[in-house]
């Protein structure tokens, strides 16, 4: 694996980690689904530098995971909204909060209590099968590489050279 170029590398987690694997990332996107939206709340909250926050608000916004959304003209003022593909991060968030807690939170308990607004209780994310709904754990999941069904040169050529190959 060339870590200068994650985005050719055929592994989900090292694309991904383009643009979740810097440590002020995954911070700033908990905040976000806390509704945390312009600059300044974010640099207080986070007692970050204004340079690396807007690198990492950029970065998120190139990759479509944040948009822009103007809330004052004079002088222009933006906010940060998650986008449809920030708001499908929503589990990876919960779930590193729910390691965090379990791990790294002092005597009192986690910091913030997070209650399930359907049935009322405070919980956590469990990860469960898409097919039989059954909970998922590391020792229950065989990874395994999908079939290769085309080369690159295949799918230059098109389906109908292909047959003829």
């Amino acid at each position: 694996m060339k870590w200068d170029d994650l985005s050719t590398e055929q592994c989900s987690v090292a694309r991904s980690s383009l643009v979740l694997g810097d440590r002020w990332t995954l911070v700033i996107l908990s905040d976000c689904f806390l509704g945390v939206r312009r600059f300044d709340e974010f640099q207080e909250r986070l007692n970050i530098s204004r340079t690396t926050l807007a690198k990492r608000l950029k970065l998120l916004e190139e990759h479509g995971v944040l948009e822009q959304r103007a809330y004052q003209n004079n002088p222009p003022r933006y906010e940060y909204r998650l986008t449809e593909k920030g708001k499908d991060l929503y589990p990876v968030i919960a779930t590193v909060v729910t390691w965090g807690d379990k791990y790294y939170s002092d005597a009192g308990g986690p910091p913030i209590l997070r209650r399930h607004m359907t049935c009322g209780h405070d919980g956590h994310p469990v990860l469960h099968c898409s097919e039989c709904a059954q909970p998922l754990d590391a020792r229950d999941v065989q990874a395994r590489k999908r079939p290769k069904s085309y080369t690159y040169s295949d799918v230059r050529r098109g389906p109908v050279e292909r047959k003829r190959a």
